[in-house]
């Protein structure tokens, strides 16, 4: 069997989307010949911005995991911006209205600590990545971000040892819809994009999760070639095993948001809509899961009480659970630039739970090829009120059949992950 060395910074006990991508491919890759053995941070030195201890079951017991000490910032981000939460998501859980404390605290986060504040992990990470494969053989190495500064851990190893390196990428670096907020000045623009650059020159493999990240980043490469793959984000169907439909003796009609939102989540139409929709349909419930920013969490308590429901970030299973026993699901775009790019995650496991998605976004973006692709829904432009109301009154009186697309299975792709990983290490070899 075949070893890989997967250096990432999300791993349980950290929650949130980051975490599932390798968790999964890392579960899978021993059925296709690949011992992995997985880099990570220590749980005590980590700056997640969510934790779910209930990962840790998910994590096979013969997979190997060396966890090191971290040095970094939010400590001091903290102090300077005054806030005691650690932003994530394009700052979906900050107040819209950036205060000078916090735009200093950016400026200097997007100025001084390049290329992320997480770099401070990669001095421990190289040492211990160096220990390992001093004494070991390893066949290839994997580097997923964000952070994108653990792109560099896999740069460096790459040039100190001949091993093939893989480098995935779940978001853009220099082209993620946020990076202006961090007010960087030119020269800070220039070097992340050299290391950018220097990433995707060098690596001998690079992934990424969408038709549109893989053309940008091939856009910035000199050299042409055909080392940019697109592996989408998926779902595992071993945690859909076993779901059955929560007894209510009130059935409502439950439309479901899961997961992180921002103030740039453009609702506020499909909220008007649903004033109206509740005073005709009494028994329609809005069920919003996770992170609220406090502007649309005002909006959506506009709302009649009996017809709405806010709860706090819940675990993975139970999020699948709320999906599972929904009959509508709210999938929403950021109204930002370069948002066709954009492919939430949780998209792979609404269409597992098999019920009709309702996407507030671009027509032509990656996502909403996906979902018409796989015949999980529909779209509708954010501001399209009648389209949203249509959409709901259609699933309401005819609730769509929709299959299973095989093509999101966790364990399909990573069959095809290993594809790539043996092709690595042939053209590595010649």
């Amino acid at each position: 069997m075949e070893r890989v060395l997967i250096i990432t910074y999300y791993w349980p006990p950290s929650g949130g989307a980051g975490v599932q991508r390798w968790l999964k491919f890392a579960k899978y890759l021993p059925e296709f010949g690949w011992e992995p053995i997985i880099l990570t941070v220590d749980p005590e030195f980590a700056s997640y911005p969510v934790s779910d201890e209930t990962l840790n079951r998910e994590v096979a017991g013969n997979i190997r995991v060396i966890r090191t000490e971290s040095r970094e910032w939010f400590s001091f981000y903290k102090k300077v911006s005054g806030t005691e939460k650690i932003p994530y998501a394009g700052f979906a859980n900050e107040k819209p209205r950036v205060s000078f404390k916090q735009k200093i605290a950016r400026f200097i986060r997007g100025n001084f600590f390049l290329p992320d504040p997480r770099k401070g992990w990669n001095k421990y990470a190289l040492n211990a990545a160096r220990e390992l494969l001093d004494k070991e053989k390893a066949d290839c190495i994997i580097t997923t971000s964000p952070p994108h500064s653990t792109q560099l851990i896999g740069l460096t190893l790459s040039q100190e040892y001949s091993i093939p390196w893989v480098a995935d990428f779940r978001d853009p670096w220099t082209d993620i819809y946020y990076y202006r907020q961090f007010y960087p000045t030119w020269f800070a623009h220039k070097y992340n994009l050299h290391l950018e650059r220097s990433v995707l020159e060098n690596t001998s493999l690079t992934i990424t999760v969408g038709e549109t990240h893989k053309q940008r980043f091939l856009a910035k490469l000199k050299r042409k070639g055909d080392n940019i793959h697109v592996i989408t984000n998926g779902y595992d169907p071993e945690d859909f095993e076993g779901l059955t439909t929560e007894k209510r003796t009130d059935r409502k009609f439950i439309i479901t948001y899961v997961g992180t939102m921002a103030d740039n989540y453009p609702v506020e139409s499909f909220l008007e809509v649903m004033a109206s929709y509740v005073k005709d349909h009494k028994n329609t419930l809005i069920r919003f899961i996770g992170t609220l920013p406090a502007g649309h969490r005002k909006r959506i308590l506009l709302l009649p009480e009996e017809n709405t429901e806010i709860i706090p970030y819940v675990d993975h299973s139970r999020a699948i659970e709320y999906m599972y026993n929904s009959d509508v699901l709210l999938l929403v775009i950021p109204s930002t630039e370069k948002n066709s790019g954009i492919i939430p995650g949780k998209v792979f496991e609404y269409i597992a739970v098999q019920r009709p998605i309702l996407l507030l976004g671009p027509e032509d973006g990656d996502t909403a090829r996906i979902v018409k692709e796989s015949f999980a829904g529909n779209v509708a432009e954010p501001s399209n009120k009648d389209r949203i109301r249509d959409l709901i009154d259609e699933w309401r009186s005819n609730p769509p059949t929709i299959q299973k697309n095989g093509r999101y299975d966790k364990k399909e792709q990573t069959k095809f992950l290993s594809s790539l990983l043996e092709s690595a290490c042939q053209k590595h070899i010649s």
